[in-house]
């Protein structure tokens, strides 16, 4: 039962990788922007820490931080694309 659990949570997390990178590709997005939609104190949704721990994610410099883009990086356009 525990490897159920956790092969569904597995897959549940993946899928929201994908909904994240998706949703980042559609336009340039601020990290404000992906703050307030993709924070979560839930420590099982890392969504947002896991996209920038795998470099599926750059964040520019030279704004403020709130202000800097935020777009996807070369391994997390594959990524994307291997669905």
């Amino acid at each position: 039962m525990n490897a159920m659990n956790s092969e569904t949570q597995h897959d549940a997390v993946h899928g929201l990788m994908r909904q994240f990178l998706d949703w980042l590709n559609t336009q340039p997005r601020t990290y404000g922007e992906v703050m307030d939609a993709w924070r979560t104190s839930c420590p099982r949704l890392t969504v947002w820490e896991d996209a920038v721990a795998q470099g599926f994610v750059k964040i520019e410099t030279g704004k403020p931080m709130r202000e800097a883009l935020v777009s996807l990086t070369p391994t997390g356009a594959a990524q994307l694309e291997n669905r």
